[in-house]
């Protein structure tokens, strides 16, 4: 009878160790407490978060508004239209590119009337898309529409002047030119009797 009793208050005395170890200390911190911060006083005082290496400079660029003159500004008085009526057009950039891609299947597969159409859509979320114009353009020449391309060429040297396609954009703008002038010079000779 003493070895189970014996053997009973061992148990409990080991099962209370056993529990004491598991349980975290309150000086320090266990598995989900965050350790203690020791800059809060210097946080408090300055009333900064530490953050502050990383903040991002978010001001334009030196000529910036030279450049780029017509960027952000909105005609507030229209002579037609009252000052606080202005027009909103959906923007969604990623329905956009998604028009772009299946645009350029498209293209790909010879069918430039379909990807005329889904270029036209990317136009509409996104009004200043510069790949969409340049890809209009070029199914518009390819659908032997040269009128119609040559403002899509021009609105994307616009956008992106000094862009990946803009050594293209003027090749073609000026074919396009070449071959209407030569159109023009011809008809006027074929009019005159």
């Amino acid at each position: 009878m003493r070895r189970f009793v014996l053997t009973v208050l061992v148990s409990i005395f080991l099962g209370g160790w056993a529990v004491a170890q598991q349980q975290p200390d309150q000086d320090q911190p266990g598995q989900n407490q965050a350790p203690p911060r020791s800059d809060r006083s210097r946080e408090a005082e300055a009333g900064e978060s530490s953050s502050r290496e990383t903040r991002v400079d978010l001001s334009p660029p030196k000529d910036d508004a030279k450049n780029h003159p017509s960027s952000g500004v909105v005609d507030t008085n229209p002579e037609d239209e009252p000052a606080d009526v202005q027009e909103m057009h959906p923007w969604n950039p990623y329905r956009a590119m998604k028009d772009d891609e299946v645009g350029d299947y498209y293209f790909k597969r010879k069918n430039y009337r379909a990807a005329l159409a889904r270029y036209q859509d990317a136009l509409i979320w996104k009004e200043k898309d510069a790949i969409a114009n340049f890809r209009m353009a070029e199914c518009y020449e390819k659908l032997d529409q040269p009128d119609q391309a040559i403002p899509h060429y021009q609105e994307y040297l616009k956008i992106l002047p000094q862009g990946p396609l803009a050594k293209e954009a003027h090749k073609a703008l000026e074919k396009l030119k070449a071959s209407e002038a030569k159109n023009q010079a011809s008809e006027k000779t074929q009019s005159k009797p």
